[in-house]
């Protein structure tokens, strides 16, 4: 059973006692260690942890009956699990498979690598590495899907119409080069990006304030749910209304910008240059925009920092900036936007104390926060 996302927003509710959150960003084994989203041993007391991604916890394992279960230590129904068969490769994948969850699934793969149709060829030395790194950030944007109830079903194995799936490729020596990209449900990702420097290059040499596989991936992702979620669904029409028309020719509007640059003042209007490139590129940059809010936020509050606390003078944002002001969760949904613009703040003061760029590199004007909330409504009403 998921645990869903809006727990957040219980955190962020503006009451004086909040309501006890069952699922975070804050682990800890049974030795009573904290221990972390990735790690698959405690390294204080060599218990294995295996993540959970339904409950959203890591976990402390012990054996189960059989060879190769595990049952959850903390768990009296002792339910069945076992480990991911990508713990062993270079992916290090420490999440858990329920024992219903192997039926139909002969690889033996969790959620998150069942997406998997195509890995980088391991026989390249340096590859091992730059796919733990995509598979590392992978993980992290499974478990935000998982916890917002959001259909994430393999498309190699599972649903074969509408799944998901993910082809992690390199450029051969002779070309052509692998463009990164979302097309029916496939999100290809070219490795190189897992290579800090060649990532920090491009992000360079385009101008971009912010690039990350993560980022990616939430974007691309983002095209993929616009698919699912928005397209030919009850949701079209507004979403015109504040992204654009869909139907605007695609190839042509990125010819203009990479010709031409951003239209002018999009800063005004989108979340990032990019977003003003296309209907698409703007839902795809604000859905990930949504995503890095939601999961900054809850691990900030998983682990005890209560933006009720923090000191910044900050106009807030109002009602009048939303796409339904009226709606029954507005001022829960205006909570968790605020506490994220004085948090970002925050946060990107740390950054720059210790000389690094802004964690959050943007800011927020008000058409995008009216997205945002659209988005947010999607989700809930999916």
């Amino acid at each position: 059973m998921s645990i869903p996302i809006p727990s957040l927003f219980d955190k962020l509710a503006p009451k004086r006692k909040r309501k006890p959150v069952a699922a975070g960003r804050a682990y800890f084994c049974r030795c009573g260690r904290p221990v972390f989203f990735r790690n698959s041993v405690c390294l204080a007391c060599n218990t294995p942890l295996g993540y959970e991604p339904h409950l959203r916890q890591v976990y402390p394992l012990t054996p189960g009956p059989e060879p190769d279960t595990w049952e959850l230590a903390l768990d009296a129904g002792h339910s069945k699990y076992r480990r991911c068969a990508n713990l062993v490769t270079p992916a290090g994948c420490n999440w858990l498979i329920a024992e219903h969850e192997l039926d139909g699934n002969p690889r033996e793969l969790c959620i998150a690598c069942r997406l998997n149709r195509t890995i980088p060829d391991l026989s390249v030395p340096e590859h091992g590495v730059l796919w733990g790194r995509l598979e590392s950030a992978k993980r992290r944007l499974v478990s935000s899907l998982v916890g917002l109830n959001l259909p994430v079903e393999s498309r190699v194995d599972q649903d074969t119409q509408r799944g998901l799936a993910f082809d992690f490729l390199s450029s051969p020596p002779d070309g052509p080069r692998v463009l990164t990209g979302h097309a029916d449900g496939i999100i290809t990702i070219n490795i190189e990006e897992a290579n800090d420097s060649e990532r920090e290059r491009i992000r360079e040499e385009l101008h971009e304030p912010y690039r990350t596989l993560l980022g990616h991936l939430r974007h691309e992702v983002g095209h993929y749910y616009w698919d699912r979620l928005i397209s030919g669904s009850q949701w079209i029409d507004d979403f015109r209304k504040l992204f654009g028309d869909e139907r605007e020719d695609y190839a042509a509007a990125l010819q203009r910008n990479y010709e031409q640059g951003p239209a002018p003042g999009w800063e005004q209007r989108h979340v990032s240059a990019y977003a003003s490139v296309h209907a698409w590129e703007d839902w795809a940059e604000t859905w990930a925009h949504y995503l890095h809010m939601v999961d900054v936020l809850d691990t900030a509050l998983s682990f005890g920092l209560d933006t009720r606390t923090l000191d910044m003078d900050i106009e807030p944002f109002g009602g009048d900036a939303l796409f339904r002001p009226n709606d029954a969760g507005a001022k829960r949904f205006l909570s968790f936007l605020n506490a994220w613009i004085e948090l970002s703040a925050v946060l990107n003061e740390l950054s720059r104390s210790m000389g690094q760029q802004d964690l959050y590199p943007f800011a927020l004007p008000r058409p995008a926060v009216a997205k945002l909330q659209f988005i947010h409504l999607v989700v809930a009403c999916k």
